[in-house]
C-alpha cells in the first residue's frame, strides 16, 4: 500500500515531493509518517535538516494489525499539531480516510488531492 500511495501522490499532485518514512519533529519527539507529501515551501523549510521542523502538508499512516486506535489518534494529533494540513489513514484493505483536523470526522475526499480515493 505504501508504494502505491506514494506513486499516486506523485502522479496526482505535481509540484511537491513525496517521501516515505518521513521524519517529523513533533511535541512527542520525532515521528515517522509512512508516506508524506510536502509542498515546495515545506521542502525549502526542511533545508539540509534530517527531520521536518514543520509537518509536510499531507501525512499518511498505513494501518497494520499491530496498530491501535489510540496510537493512530495520537499520531494524527501530533501531525496536526506540527502543522499538517491533512492526515490520511489507509486501512488494511486499502480504504482511505481523509482528516482535516484531529477532532473531526473523516472528510469525503482530500482537499489537497481531490482525485484521491482507494489505494
Amino acid at each position: 500500500m505504501q508504494a502505491e500511495i506514494a506513486y499516486l501522490l506523485r502522479t496526482l499532485i505535481p509540484g511537491g515531493r513525496v517521501l516515505t518514512e518521513c521524519p517529523i519533529s513533533t511535541a512527542d519527539g520525532v515521528k515517522a509518517a509512512d508516506i508524506a507529501w510536502a509542498s515546495q515551501q515545506r521542502v525549502r523549510e526542511l533545508g539540509s535538516r534530517g527531520c521536518f521542523p514543520k509537518a509536510p502538508d499531507i501525512c499518511v499512516e498505513v494501518l497494520s494489525p499491530g496498530n491501535t486506535d489510540a496510537e493512530i489518534s495520537e499520531k494524527m494529533a501530533l501531525y496536526f499539531d506540527a502543522g499538517a494540513t491533512e492526515v490520511w489513514i489507509c486501512g488494511m484493505a486499502g480504504n482511505m480516510q481523509f482528516y482535516t483536523s484531529p477532532d473531526g470526522p473523516p472528510a469525503n475526499a482530500s482537499r489537497l488531492c481531490p482525485h484521491s480515493g482507494r489505494a
